[in-house]
């Protein structure tokens, strides 16, 4: 049983990543009433996100190209899922940011706890 709460909570792990491209979109596609800046806002951040999860996170740094680890991997991970929470809230929608907070906060504890970090 705790086996499939591990890798439930693995899963957790990668919709959040999701979860902050999808953020990062939505904010963009919000920012402004200029379609031109929706569309440079809305597709251009999820694709900063992306280009700094590809060079210092990706597969939990297995797959980065200057892996992060200890204090700076886990700075890495305030940052991008605490950017992906900024989003939300910046969007307007405080709840779900802050839902969003509270996932990676317990997703982010129990890979402690069961060293899946």
């Amino acid at each position: 049983m705790l086996n499939l709460a591990k890798h439930a909570n693995m899963a957790l792990m990668f919709l959040l990543e999701l979860g902050v491209l999808a953020s990062a979109g939505y904010w963009g596609f919000t920012l402004s009433p200029s379609w031109a800046i929706k569309l440079l806002a809305g597709l251009g951040a999820p694709a900063l996100f992306i280009a700094a999860w590809a060079l210092f996170g990706a597969g939990g740094g297995a797959n980065a190209t200057f892996p992060l680890t200890g204090p700076a991997r886990a700075a890495l991970e305030i940052v991008w899922f605490g950017g992906g929470a900024a989003a939300l809230y910046a969007s307007g929608l405080t709840t779900s940011a802050a839902a969003f907070a509270m996932l990676f906060v317990v997703n982010a504890v129990l890979r402690i706890i069961w060293k899946q970090v």
